[in-house]
């Protein structure tokens, strides 16, 4: 797909913080980054300018390009109104219809709220990862946590601790690696991809001192994946393995849950992570942060992760194509 084509940037939820990082988004990229944002152009606070067609976004302009699309009434900073669901649920499926049909590159997403869908359209989904993987008509999706210093991949996602082990299974570890290693070598153009598995348990089980999930489950699913001619480090443990000198030697992490992955890259990088989805028929970035709506309408807020997952989305173009 051409990255000469503009990305599209759906609204997310605008009582929260999506108009105002999309504006300052426009504003720091307008000539280095085309995208367009599809939702209502009232939302806006700043120079918009309304196009028909995704092409209209690489016509050099001094305004942010909206394909509009209505919504009931004003926007609420800090008060999602229930009316307003369904035209957030649209905006997302709006931007990768146009991804799908070769008119934008990429999709990225501002940030929504689950329970405002869920309690004004009823929602079905978790979050973005399952609703885009459901309309890319697939099972199973793969998300990423990305910056410049580490990529970082969690097995499981946004279930109790206690859960974990009984969702890890050879089948889903395999999966997870394997949409990994093609995405990083399709979207991220690494040939040979490196990546680094960690262990479920501390000091990676200690030989089954502590654990017998990397003897019995992790281990054998990298040695057949290894096998097939993947390049696989691992099972490692957790807390020697996002250190600058661990990270130089492997493209991306594999991690067991949620917080193992998401600590260190939020530590290393607050605020330029970006969330990937990997696996999709099509490009998807977002900011890696939710709606604030404790600073909606203040100004305040810091489009700087925004503007890395439209930089991003704009380099994996680049690499697929």
């Amino acid at each position: 797909m051409s990255p000469r084509l503009p990305i599209a940037l759906s609204c997310g939820e605008p009582a929260g913080i999506g108009p105002e990082i999309a504006m300052k988004a426009w504003a720091a990229l307008k000539d280095s980054v085309p995208f367009f944002y599809i939702g209502d152009p009232t939302h806006l606070d700043g120079p918009v300018k309304v196009i028909a067609d995704p092409a209209e976004a690489l016509i050099a302009a001094d305004a942010l390009p909206v394909l509009p699309l209505p919504f009931e009434g004003a926007r609420s900073p800090g008060l999602p109104q229930p009316a307003q669901a369904q035209s957030v649920i649209d905006a997302i499926a709006r931007g990768v219809e146009l991804v799908q049909a070769g008119q934008a590159s990429a999709l990225t997403t501002c940030p929504i709220h689950k329970k405002a869908l869920q309690d004004g359209a009823g929602f079905a989904y978790p979050g973005h990862t399952e609703y885009l993987a459901s309309l890319g008509g697939l099972d199973s999706v793969v998300m990423m946590l990305a910056c410049d210093e580490l990529r970082v991949v969690p097995a499981t996602i946004h279930i109790p601790l206690k859960d974990v082990p009984t969702h890890l299974s050879a089948a889903s570890l395999t999966d997870t690696i394997l949409i990994t290693h093609a995405a990083l070598r399709r979207d991220f153009g690494i040939v040979a991809p490196r990546i680094a598995v960690a262990g479920l348990n501390p000091h990676a089980g200690e030989g089954g001192a502590m654990g017998l999930e990397e003897i019995d489950l992790i281990a054998p699913t990298l040695e057949a994946l290894r096998a097939e001619g993947l390049d696989l480090i691992g099972p490692l443990s957790a807390d020697t393995m996002f250190h600058a000198r661990a990270r130089a030697g492997y493209d991306a992490a594999i991690a067991m849950y949620h917080d193992q992955a998401l600590i260190p890259i939020k530590t290393i990088d607050f605020d330029r992570g970006v969330n990937v989805t990997l696996g999709l028929p099509f490009i998807r970035t977002s900011p890696d942060h939710g709606t604030a709506f404790d600073i909606a309408g203040t100004g305040i807020a810091d489009p700087t992760s925004l503007i890395e997952a439209l930089k991003m989305a704009q380099r994996m173009a680049e690499a697929r194509a």
